[in-house]
């Protein structure tokens, strides 16, 4: 253990907020601040502060359970790895790949991401794998691919933000899911600028705001719409910009101007006059941005929805132009880089396209196979939850927990149960892994070193600051060690290195040229330059750099020699921070204009069900809390799952605050206590969903997909509360 403080990364949300940590006597560490670190500069939530509790050996696991007699207990590496190796190549044998399925998770580095879609891919050779990251951000994914030709959650950095004159903030409460990134909003409007928010609640976020427009949750496509029409119907379209930068325009107009400011009004419920104060504030300084985060994301229209706000942006000139533009907040910590690399069911590593032959071509010769042995692409997340038990029936999961976090999540709980095998790797005994046969307890964030990416493309170097407890190993010595079981006479476990560097080092061949190229970025530059942005492809005519030899980012090597004749070698590419400022990444070089119409969500309240649930996050939790609700700090601030209601809805049901209230959809039925507020619209009630038990709120969660990018309708669906009889 090193005896200075170790420079490292937070391990939850996707801003990946800089830290440091120093040893402590017990063994354990200690955050302190790490200012130098633009992203946060010191500042960390609560939830950051608090993370090396998880570390502790009394709350997380230490040794792999099996299990047995219908309990899990403990076993030897040796017996798990076998009973995992067994279970799989059983399933494969009898029933074919594609009944093997694998799952991963946004928190896995890049370098673990890359590596399951790898072993997936060439060890089980099935084309059922996907992530918890289809959950996060997949429709402004697909809607930024489909605009602009790429997708980077921002395409600018964070920097940015206060120099702008407007922002438009749809559908996240960012002062809870990443609070030190408040600061840049704050400093937006010191700065004279302005902050429009975009939700059914009055947020600590939405208190911050110069407007806020609260509609009906799931309407968030009608009001871009709206805001659009008045666009063009004031003049404010700036059409020099779209002749020469955009495509597609005519058809995004006409389907706008079908959205009068009174129609929206009335799916929405937003005022005409907050619809025109949205448009003054965003249209009249020379800089302006919208940002959406999981509110019109987590629909079954997302794509489209988040397609129309970029067609605002696009319309006014504000997109691959200075201080404006259209950006995705990701959620997860490693949600950007989780689908970069190949743990997406349709992708490849460098966000290549599974589909396409040349990736395909491409990739193979990275990993020494033949292209026709790679499978194709295979189901989305909830599709290949779904399918466990009919189609797949074995699983391996690494770094997710769907019993709290799948839509539907009652069923999910039940298709989980039915598998022939499930296998999970984790730090936590989560309320998935409970379920499992196999429990495999790998090491976390401050015990090894691995590359993350954040939300604004931003890759960065997570250092190994203290050794973790007997009995615990990687992700990756776990493929490396099931590669080896798994692979027969082929010597497969040679392709999966357990040290995190040499398999950065493939990553960068594999990505090499793709949309995602991280070819020109290396351990070094990542310490010494508070990361790299991509596309950061390598210097030309520079020596082959792809085998830097650091141990545990030591950074003691570099594999370019200071002492070569620069004149015949290339400087290193700088990396990306502002996308699109020449071009967009479309054939033509031209963005897209989305030609959407509003339509209703996949399920609309009526007699039975008259109410709307919305879910979200508090500040004190995150995700599944599988590892949150393991620190006492943390418990104390945010203890259990609430209702959050109106006091209209609260009077007709005669609940008083705390009361228990049960919350009922198509799907189930959920019971916590009632938080009675004004902060919410009438027709609305919201619960957080970092809780298993009876206030599971994903037990109502509709799992209606979007068609484009497959992510399920978490953000609304029609129920009726009720009182508890005590």
């Amino acid at each position: 253990m090193p005896n200075s403080a170790t420079p490292t990364h937070c391990p939850y949300c996707a801003l990946q907020c800089g830290m440091n940590l120093t040893p402590q006597q017990d063994g354990g560490v200690a955050v302190v601040e790490r200012p130098d670190f633009p992203v946060n500069r010191g500042a960390l939530c609560g939830k950051g502060r608090t993370a090396p509790a998880v570390l502790a050996s009394s709350v997380r696991l230490t040794s792999p359970l099996v299990r047995s007699g219908g309990a899990l207990v403990p076993a030897t590496w040796d017996e798990a790895l076998d009973r995992v190796a067994e279970g799989l190549g059983r399933t494969r044998a009898e029933h074919g790949p594609d009944a093997c399925g694998v799952f991963g998770g946004g928190g896995l580095t890049n370098e673990k991401a890359y590596s399951l879609g790898k072993f997936a891919r060439i060890v089980l050779g099935t084309s059922q794998i996907d992530y918890n990251g289809r959950f996060c951000m997949s429709s402004a994914a697909a809607a930024g691919m489909k605009a602009f030709g790429l997708d980077r959650g921002l395409p600018f950095p964070l920097e940015d933000i206060p120099r702008t004159g407007c922002v438009i903030l749809v559908g996240s409460n960012l002062a809870e899911t990443m609070p030190p990134s408040l600061r840049f909003f704050n400093e937006l409007k010191e700065n004279g600028g302005t902050l429009v928010v975009v939700d059914p609640r009055r947020t600590r976020t939405a208190e911050q705001a110069d407007l806020h427009l609260a509609p009906r949750p799931g309407t968030d496509l009608a009001l871009a719409l709206g805001l659009l029409h008045l666009v063009v119907a004031e003049g404010r379209v700036d059409e020099e910009y779209v002749a020469e930068r955009t495509a597609g325009w005519e058809d995004a107009r006409a389907a706008a101007m079908a959205h009068w400011p009174e129609y929206v009004e009335r799916i929405t419920g937003v005022p005409v006059p907050q619809l025109r104060e949205a448009v003054r504030l965003f249209c009249e300084p020379e800089h302006a941005m919208v940002l959406t985060a999981r509110g019109p994301e987590q629909q079954s229209k997302g794509t489209d929805t988040v397609g129309a706000w970029i067609n605002l942006c696009l319309a006014t000139g504000r997109a691959g132009r200075p201080l404006s533009g259209y950006g995705c907040l990701t959620g997860q910590g490693n949600g950007q880089g989780g689908r970069e690399h190949g743990q997406k069911a349709d992708q490849l590593p460098g966000y290549r396209k599974l589909d396409d032959p040349a990736a395909r071509r491409h990739v193979a010769e990275v990993w020494g196979v033949d292209p026709d042995s790679l499978p194709g692409p295979g189901r989305s997340a909830y599709e290949l939850l779904d399918a466990l038990g009919t189609d797949i029936r074995s699983l391996l999961l690494m770094g997710s927990n769907p019993v709290v976090s799948a839509p539907r999540a009652a069923h999910i709980e039940e298709r989980i149960k039915s598998l022939d095998f499930l296998a999970v790797c984790d730090v936590v005994l989560s309320e998935t892994a409970e379920l499992a046969d196999v429990v495999l307890p790998v090491t976390q964030w401050a015990e090894e070193t691995g590359t993350t990416t954040n939300l604004e493309g931003r890759v960065l170097l997570r250092r190994r600051a203290i050794t973790p407890p007997p009995g615990v190993r990687s992700d990756l010595e776990v493929m490396h060690e099931l590669a080896a079981r798994l692979g027969g006479e082929r010597g497969l476990e040679k392709g999966f290195p357990t040290d995190a560097e040499e398999v950065f080092a493939e990553l960068r061949r594999a990505s090499a040229g793709g949309p995602a190229d991280y070819s020109g970025i290396t351990y070094r530059r990542l310490a010494e330059e508070n990361g790299v942005f991509w596309p950061c492809p390598a210097a030309t005519g520079t020596a082959d750099d792809t085998a830097g030899d650091c141990e545990d980012a030591s950074l003691d090597a570099e594999p370019d020699d200071p002492a070569q004749d620069h004149d015949t070698v290339a400087a290193p590419h700088p990396g990306t921070p502002r996308l699109f400022l020449d071009r967009f990444a479309t054939p033509d070089g031209r963005a897209r204009f989305a030609p959407v119409s509003h339509r209703a969500a996949a399920e609309e309240p009526d007699a039975e069900y008259p109410v709307l649930l919305t879910t979200g996050r508090v500040v004190a939790q995150y995700q599944s809390g599988a590892q949150t609700r393991r620190v006492d700090e943390l418990n104390a601030a945010a203890p259990g799952p609430f209702v959050e209601l109106h006091p209209r809805l609260a009077a007709r049901l005669g609940a008083a605050e705390g009361d228990p209230v049960a919350v009922v959809s198509r799907r189930g039925r959920a019971v916590a206590p009632a938080r009675i507020t004004t902060g919410i619209r009438p027709d609305t009630v919201f619960m957080p969903f970092h809780w298993p038990g009876e206030g599971r709120a994903n037990t109502l969660t509709n799992p209606a997909l979007d068609p484009t990018s497959r992510m399920p309708e978490f953000k609304t669906c029609a129920v009726r509360v009720e009182p508890v009889q005590s």
